[in-house]
Parts: structure tokens; C-alpha cells; sequence
């Protein structure tokens, strides 16, 4: 069951709805984060494969995944 607003949300002008909205956003970020780069790494390793651009895909991903969370969070 979705979550019950008590007034009519508006992004703009209702904070607490940004904020929720901001951290569910935040949260689908890393889902994504976490799927993509387990799969990555999960067929780099069965295939053996020698991708050297790997690493340098899941730091910096990570690396913006940090900046949006000191972003919403901070």
C-alpha cells in the first residue's frame, strides 16, 4: 500500500514531500546502482573477461552515487 500524503503534494512548495521524494529517489539510485554493477561484475567474472574499463564504470558511479547522497542528505 503507496503511503497516504495528508494534503496535496506539491514539489515546490511542500518541503516534507521534496524530502520524501528526494530519499525515495535517492533509494531507486542505489537499487540501480547495486543491479547494474553486481551483474557487471557477476559476467566479468564468469567470463573471465579483462575489462579494465570495470573498475573505473563502478568508481565513478559510486563516486556520483556519493555526491547525490551528501546532496539529499546533507
Amino acid at each position: 500500500m503507496p503511503p497516504r500524503w495528508p494534503r496535496k503534494p506539491d514539489r515546490k512548495t511542500d518541503v516534507a514531500f521534496r524530502r520524501l521524494d528526494d530519499r525515495m529517489t535517492f533509494a531507486t539510485h542505489v537499487a540501480l546502482f547495486l543491479a547494474s554493477n553486481s551483474g557487471l561484475w557477476f559476467v566479468r567474472i564468469l567470463k573471465d573477461a579483462g575489462w579494465i574499463w570495470a573498475p573505473w564504470v563502478t568508481g565513478l558511479w559510486f563516486a556520483g552515487l556519493v555526491a547525490h547522497g551528501v546532496y539529499i542528505f546533507a
